[in-house]
């Protein structure tokens, strides 16, 4: 248990119509009773004024009081729910800092929950994906993680996962006897079975990383093929230039967006060509690193024959959808083609018109399901958690199965049980708990 009381504001920066100062720690009432004169009893709220040094009044509002361990960080915590003004906020928070109180690091509070067993390090990282989501299904996965419901799954996971490795290692420490536990079906059963419900659960987990982390989509294409008139359609507003010039798009411009529930970065960049204009080759060399670091790469054309050089000079790894423009100049209908690998959709992005063919396209392309039920907010570091769990028990399985060996087996077995207990915390380091938290923002 700490012995360091710590403050910080808990809500969001700039004016607004309440501001909560959050303090927690073993000295928060000693603090909170020399502010406000005294505290309700737990977990009601009471109007009082916030008083500094000489009596004077800071500001008024409610305080609530949460004792230790029945409060979000297990701690005794006090809220100082005042007006939303950043001048009396931080005047409340200078007052309880010459108290004995510090200013919290990042995600301290959430840090202190999960260090005191309030939550595990699965919902810590729900509560900084919930305050950060960008559609209201990735709100929702988040908070079904924060609920339990990922962890839930890993938990029921890790308790077969531990009972077979006792199992195991019961019947390496009694090898000698006539029968042969190692060689019974049940043992193989089991296996499969965990590396099923690992299947269903990464398949989710992947739903749920695209959820919070979305993909990155490049327009790309030769100079007045329709880029820009393509990302303004996506963004929904006016973000690029458009004019009938060529070239008009001489650097990255990057937008935020989500289509049917999958979050998306688009990028509008320079038209790709031969030219001797030094800040359009700038434009151009830009251009290629985005497309290097692309997700999937939309290659604008209205006329197909041109852009085979294009399309050619591309990563074998990245994927590729091309995009013939312009439809509405020849009276033609919105349409997809797949043809050696290579998916072709005909639109317009002038009017909209296949709009729905790309949405899908990209949510095919992502393996994103927008319509799949109970999906929660995962991370990348769940996705690797769990695939280094499952090459550990099929491993295992295949040393038991190929030559008997149970002790490489249980062995596996170890390595999987520890995998998945990063997700969750029971396996986790200081350097790993510190990149979590500090991106958290201060007050959460």
């Amino acid at each position: 248990m700490t012995t360091e009381t710590i403050t910080a504001v808990a809500t969001a920066p700039g004016r607004g119509g309440v501001g909560v100062v959050r303090i927690s720690g073993p000295n928060s009432v000693a603090i909170a009773e020399t502010i406000c004169g005294s505290l309700p009893k737990p977990r009601y709220a009471e109007f009082t004024t916030f008083k500094d040094a000489q009596g004077d009044v800071i500001d008024s509002g409610l305080v609530v009081y949460f004792p230790n361990p029945a409060s979000f960080t297990g701690e005794d915590v006090v809220e100082l729910q005042g007006h939303g003004s950043p001048i009396a906020l931080d005047l409340l928070c200078q007052r309880v800092m010459s108290l004995g109180a510090r200013m919290a690091r990042p995600g301290e509070f959430s840090e202190r929950a999960f260090l005191n067993n309030k939550i595990d390090l699965a919902q810590a990282e729900a509560i900084a994906d919930l305050i950060d989501s960008a559609t209201d299904q990735a709100a929702r996965g988040a908070v079904r993680s924060l609920h339990g419901e990922f962890s839930a799954q890993i938990n029921n996971l890790l308790r077969q996962l531990i009972a077979l490795r006792m199992f195991v290692e019961a019947a390496i420490d009694f090898s000698d006897e006539e029968i042969d536990f190692l060689a019974e079906e049940k043992v193989g059963e089991q296996v499969q079975g965990l590396l099923a419900q690992l299947d269903e659960i990464a398949a989710s987990a992947q739903q749920g990383s695209l959820l919070r982390e979305g993909i990155s989509v490049v327009l790309a294409g030769r100079p007045n093929a329709g880029k820009s008139s393509l990302h303004n359609r996506l963004a929904g507003h006016e973000a690029a230039i458009v004019t009938n010039v060529a070239g008009t798009t001489r650097d990255v411009l990057r937008e935020q967006i989500h289509l049917g529930g999958l979050p998306l970065r688009i990028s509008d960049t320079a038209g790709l060509h031969d030219t001797q204009d030094v800040v359009e080759q700038e434009g151009i060399k830009r251009t290629e690193a985005e497309i290097l670091q692309a997700d999937h790469v939309l290659l604008i054309s209205d006329d197909e024959a041109h852009d085979t050089a294009i399309l050619a000079s591309f990563p074998a790894d990245i994927t590729v959808t091309l995009i013939q423009n312009k439809i509405d100049l020849m009276d033609e209908t919105p349409r997809r083609e797949d043809n050696d690998g290579l998916t072709t959709l005909s639109l317009s992005a002038k009017t909209g018109a296949g709009l729905d063919l790309l949405e899908q396209r990209l949510c095919e392309a992502a393996g994103f399901h927008p319509e799949q039920e109970g999906v929660f907010i995962a991370r990348r570091r769940h996705l690797d958690a769990l695939a280094r769990a499952r090459e550990a028990v099929e491993t295992g399985y295949h040393c038991l199965a190929d030559s008997g060996a149970g002790e490489l087996l249980a062995e596996e077995l170890r390595q999987a049980q520890q995998a998945l207990g990063e997700i969750t915390g029971d396996f986790t380091t200081d350097d790993l708990l510190g990149e979590i938290f500090s991106n958290f923002c201060v007050g959460k």
